[in-house]
């Protein structure tokens, strides 16, 4: 067994889904790990790491519709705004989704469905420089 790990640094532009899968394939393919488990962790409280559709961009627009309507900002009840009108809102979603992720690895690429990808997803309106943990065990003979 082998133990890789590397940080992945996301900046983003503002609210939105951005796919890391192409990066999670390269680091694989670098590192040559043909079985394991790849674990992620994102070191923040106002984003999230999950899995989706990747195909039809329609399908995370969707989501980030959706998650506008559950948490909507400007709510008057909301006491923690201190950076802002989407502080608390960011947080909220945030915890609603999640901040890691494990996905199997097999014949060198991460075991993904045919239209799944791995996504950061930005809950801040302003821009950020987000960072991601990649943690692999290889598993071997």
């Amino acid at each position: 067994m082998n133990w890789y790990k590397t940080i992945l640094e996301v900046h983003t532009s503002g609210k939105g889904l951005y796919e890391v899968s192409a990066f999670l394939r390269e680091q694989l393919r670098q590192w040559e790990v043909d079985e394991g488990i790849c674990y992620l962790f994102l070191q923040h409280t106002s984003a999230s790491l999950l899995i989706t559709e990747s195909w039809d961009p329609s399908a995370r627009a969707d989501l980030e519709t959706f998650m506008e309507k559950l948490v909507p900002e400007g709510e008057r009840w909301y006491t923690h705004t201190l950076e802002g009108a989407d502080d608390a809102t960011s947080h909220i979603r945030a915890m609603m989704t999640d901040v890691s992720i494990t996905i199997p690895i097999d014949n060198g690429d991460i075991s993904l469905g045919q239209w799944q990808g791995v996504y950061l997803f930005e809950h801040r309106k302003r821009p950020h420089r987000r960072r991601i943990l990649m943690r692999v065990l290889e598993m071997g003979d």
